[in-house]
């Protein structure tokens, strides 16, 4: 495990005091009283959602940790990628098994703008954690075992795998150049997007849901910046291109029979030829997934399981089952 280093992290967080899915063929805050008691499992209203075999009975408080839980993951990725150093544990406390980070580096980037880039995405995720747990107060969940390692068994080496972009017993290194790092922040950023369309609908506090939207908004930028910078180095680089979509159908392989995903992919030809940065559908919106699909993503299985991946010991929370495909 590498251990966080505080120092290195306030830097980032502090900075944040100074800042605050398309195919031709497809985040105000919670208004003024914004406490530790601003959800309550108690007394947030129940609906009812499918994760995986059986309907339950969740709270506004349920979604909001469940997208904690994939907000740890981006943090933590981001931090270490851009700055060398994890989230510090004051941020990683709450209800549930507190799990450590394995894994974990700075990435040496050669593209000034690519460093740029993953600081701004790293000091956005951070605010996303300490709002959610703010908004959450002693209803969030704390930081589960996550797995930002790149061992031959890791679980970016694992997704590679599926990818087809390693073979057997070989290692995927997000940490160790540009190009990389942007197809590891891949494998996230779309799946976030998704995750948040899909869990509006969830809500039944008007608050939350502004909320909810707001860190939508935020993920489909960051996606837009990971894709774009992607298309315009697979211009001169079309194994590149290749690499998004192998990613694109290894996502559509785990959460279902539906293609719902895309890769960064240039669309139609000659006078028509068109960038395809936005993944959508043929509406020109943004996908859904179910909590259920999501998990099996960041799970690497398309099982109902109830952890391993990015998650090895699973997310906290209710909504912790993967979807059976």
């Amino acid at each position: 495990m590498t251990e966080p280093n505080v120092t290195g992290s306030a830097h980032l967080i502090g900075a944040l005091d100074a800042r605050v899915e398309r195919r031709n063929e497809r985040r105000d805050f919670f208004k003024n009283a914004l406490g530790a008691a601003a959800i309550t499992a108690a007394g947030a209203t129940a609906l009812s959602f499918s994760s995986s075999a059986a309907a339950q009975a969740l709270t506004d408080a349920d979604v909001l940790n469940f997208a904690l839980n994939l907000e740890y993951l981006e943090a933590q990725f981001y931090s270490y990628a851009a700055t060398g150093n994890g989230l510090p544990n004051s941020m990683l406390t709450g209800t549930g098994q507190q799990g450590a980070v394995l894994g974990g580096r700075q990435v040496a980037f050669t593209d000034p703008i690519v460093a740029q880039y993953a600081k701004e995405i790293a000091a956005d995720e951070i605010a996303h954690v300490n709002f959610l747990r703010t908004a959450l107060g002693t209803s969030a969940v704390s930081q589960p075992a996550i797995d930002v390692s790149v061992t031959a068994t890791s679980a970016f080496s694992n997704a590679a795998r599926a990818a087809g972009l390693i073979g057997a017993g070989a290692s995927f290194d997000v940490y160790a150049n540009d190009e990389n790092f942007l197809l590891g922040a891949f494998i996230f950023e779309d799946v976030g997007v998704t995750a948040y369309k899909g869990a509006a609908p969830l809500l039944t506090s008007k608050a939350y849901l502004e909320a909810a939207a707001g860190l939508l908004a935020v993920e489909a930028y960051h996606a837009s910046i990971v894709r774009a910078t992607l298309y315009a180095k697979g211009v001169a680089t079309p194994s590149l291109r290749s690499s998004t979509e192998a990613i694109s159908n290894a996502r559509d392989s785990l959460d279902g029979t539906s293609d719902i995903d895309q890769g960064v992919r240039p669309t139609g030809a000659g006078a028509t030829l068109a960038s395809n940065i936005a993944p959508l559908d043929g509406n020109g919106l943004a996908y859904s997934r179910t909590a259920g699909q999501v998990l099996n993503i960041v799970y690497l299985n398309n099982a109902a399981v109830t952890g391993g991946g990015f998650f090895p010991a699973g997310v906290n929370g209710p909504l912790r089952m993967s979807a059976a495909n």
